[in-house]
């Protein structure tokens, strides 16, 4: 059976690395141990014990030979079903032991060996000894009950790989088109490329997620599109229908987010590093295209109902990322979401965070902006002027094409005029 990992760059490039298992094969393992008697009654394992393999249902034919391990422990990774087998053991300071009636699936195999001479048996001994043993080579009941159990579980297995081997080559097939789609701006196509993907893989930590990252990249694309249509629109009933239609692919874009990290969280740890870093990778792009899908909504003023999850997904971000200035972007997004669904005291905390480290413009319009609606709204003098301090220093640096630069100039008109404030200078802080 073979599994693809999916790895995606702003889910349009995918590189793929291949996770290699066997194909079910008509045999199975046998494994064991040999355990010597010492003449004062104790029992140890013996290590370097060469154990070789005789076909027994004819008259020639051998196996490759194994050897024991530190613990006395042998194991043949593969022997063919439908065909019977002898052990012979021989070793340094043992006499050599010969165990027959062996079938592939046979497991917890204890030989156990006197001390010797450390002979070595020909094949010839081998099937002399043999032929007074086990002249016909038949399996007991016991033995036909335990082969017949492994080849019911080895059917099971091989049907599962077979599904799981066709949908595989689905879900490749549909990632391809998603992207494919994707790069063509054709978002229906993409949506319903990458959600065919994940139905036919709907939780393997490989793939799945990677799908389902596409699928909300589409999603955020459709939606900006159909918010740019309503707020182009004059109007007002067409123009809120639109926003309906845009809140409703980012919502289904966050739910693409979920089921993606919910993958990500119950699959097994990382068997190794290399898929330890690749996994943190892409979970890096899903809280990145999930926090810019909640920007969206917030800026937008398509839904303002989401500042907790939100939140979340910022904090989340932010631990997970290690470049400082990608964390300080996303405080300005926290800062941006949370002022613009009126939640200003949080907001403040997250534009103070990025001022801490140097002068921001974008931070100093939204902590003032906030800082003059708490003080306005609760005729708090000390917020006000703490606001217009921050603002009056965004007017003076700030170009006039900045997006706010319009709203800032308006309430620290207000709070000179009507409140009678004069702004104070601030101790100046390292531009950034």
């Amino acid at each position: 059976m073979f599994r693809k990992i999916f790895l995606s760059c702003l889910a349009v490039a995918v590189s793929t690395v291949v996770f290699a298992g066997g194909a079910l094969a008509q045999g199975a393992p046998v494994r064991g141990e040999v355990k010597l008697t010492k003449a004062d009654g104790t029992v140890v394992p013996v290590a370097d014990v060469v154990v070789e393999v005789y076909r027994t249902d004819t008259t020639s034919g051998r196996m490759p030979a194994s050897k024991t391990d530190k613990k006395g422990a042998f194991t043949f990774v593969q022997l063919p079903f439908g065909q019977t087998f002898a052990l012979a053991v021989s070793g340094t300071g043992i006499s050599p032991k010969i165990e027959p009636g062996v079938r592939a699936g046979r497991e917890n195999i204890v030989i156990s060996v006197t001390e010797g001479d450390g002979r070595k048996l020909t094949e010839e001994e081998v099937r002399q000894a043999l032929s007074a043993v086990t002249p016909t080579g038949e399996l007991t009941a016991e033995q036909k009950k335990e082969q017949a159990e492994f080849e019911k579980k080895s059917a099971e297995v091989a049907a599962k790989n077979k599904k799981i081997q066709e949908g595989d080559a689905i879900a490749a097939k549909a990632n391809s088109d998603g992207i494919a789609a994707l790069k063509a701006k054709d978002y229906n196509t993409a949506i319903a490329k990458f959600s065919e993907g994940v139905a036919a893989v709907p939780d393997f930590v490989g793939s799945t997620p990677v799908m389902l990252n596409g699928k909300m990249v589409a999603l955020k694309a459709r939606g900006y599109e159909t918010y740019r249509a309503g707020a182009a629109n004059s109007d007002a009933a067409a123009r809120r229908a639109k926003y309906e239609a845009a809140n409703a692919d980012y919502d289904e874009g966050l739910k693409a987010f979920d089921m993606a990290m919910a993958v990500i969280k119950a699959a097994p740890a990382p068997a190794d590093s290399n898929e330890g870093k690749v996994r943190a990778a892409v979970t890096l792009e899903l809280l990145t295209n999930a926090m810019e899908i909640h920007r969206l909504k917030a800026v937008g003023q398509v839904d303002n109902s989401k500042s907790k999850e939100a939140t979340a997904i910022i904090t989340e971000y932010v631990a997970a990322e290690t470049d400082p200035v990608k964390k300080a972007n996303a405080d300005m997004i926290l800062g941006d979401i949370l002022r613009e669904n009126g939640e200003c005291d949080p907001a403040v905390a997250a534009y103070k965070r990025i001022l801490a480290a140097g002068e921001n413009i974008d931070a100093l319009a939204g902590a003032g902006l906030c800082l003059f609606s708490l003080g306005y709204g609760n005729n708090d003098k000390e917020q006000m002027q703490e606001g217009l301090n921050f603002m009056q220093k965004f007017i003076d640096t700030a170009p006039d094409t900045h997006r706010l630069k319009t709203s800032v100039k308006d309430a620290v008109d207000l709070l000179k005029n009507e409140q009678k404030l004069t702004p104070q200078k601030t101790p100046a802080r390292r531009r950034t």
